[in-house]
């Protein structure tokens, strides 16, 4: 007959298969219609990203959470094909429009330093059904869907949170550790590159706009959102099998 099951194992196979394990960003409630099939808890400013790739149609169905700097601020995110930091970021804004309390999502083609206006310009990936609300804890959650370039599987992608809007347009962010880090690699299909992007050189002192600044150090994963145990190195799946293997020798 069967032993009981030691508590320590108990609590592992609970830890392996917890929302909490599956990371913060899993437990993340969308209004209706609105689902992903994956999630990756970024590792700066306390921002997460929800995507969906359809790779036969080069499409990216994605959500962008994070709270902005104050209540009245801006976050951004967007992809960028030929660097690693705010210059050449193809970039949505979501913040409150001129006069209103309601939230808008603009698109920006940052082509330098520079600060924003307050109209949307055109950017490399067509963008539909861009829409915003408010999130718990004070975040805002983007939305957008992007026609990306055929053949894409990875791509650098920056985000950033800011404190105020004026004129309709987002002020400059702070330059803080996080801001300057907020970037990586989405990696949309096949494996995550072995190293991780070099930093990107700083903004010229008294600049504006929506840089991300300096590389991240943790590259996103590829597959559903990253659990404790990968974090610390250790596959959940591979954890999960020797806990049975432990289990089964207990019998």
């Amino acid at each position: 007959m069967a032993s009981t099951m030691p508590l320590h194992l108990a609590l592992l196979l609970y830890l392996l298969v917890s929302p909490a394990a599956a990371g913060a960003c899993a437990g993340e409630k969308f209004p209706a219609g609105k689902t992903y099939e994956t999630c990756e808890d970024l590792p700066k400013l306390g921002a997460s990203l929800h995507w969906t790739y359809d790779a036969s149609k080069n499409t990216l169905s994605m959500a962008f959470v994070a709270a902005p700097a104050a209540s009245n601020g801006w976050v951004a995110w967007g992809l960028n094909p030929t660097g690693e930091g705010m210059a050449g970021a193809q970039a949505l804004v979501a913040l409150k429009g001129s006069g209103s309390s309601a939230l808008t999502v603009k698109t920006y083609n940052i082509t330098g330093y520079v600060p924003l206006g307050g109209a949307s310009t055109p950017i490399a990936f067509p963008a539909t059904d861009l829409a915003a609300d408010a999130g718990s804890g004070g975040k805002i959650r983007l939305y957008s869907k992007l026609q990306l370039h055929k053949g894409m599987k990875a791509v650098n992608h920056v985000w950033q949170v800011g404190s105020s809007v004026t004129g309709g347009a987002p002020d400059k962010h702070a330059f803080g550790a996080d801001n300057l880090a907020s970037k990586s690699k989405l990696v949309l299909a096949g494996k995550a590159p072995a190293s991780s992007p070099a930093p990107a050189p700083a903004p010229e002192a008294g600049s504006g706009g929506s840089d991300s600044g300096a590389a991240s150090q943790v590259a996103p994963s590829a597959g559903k959102s990253a659990s404790a145990a990968a974090a610390a190195g250790v596959s959940a799946p591979a954890l999960l099998a020797l806990a049975l293997v432990g289990f089964l020798a207990m019998v």
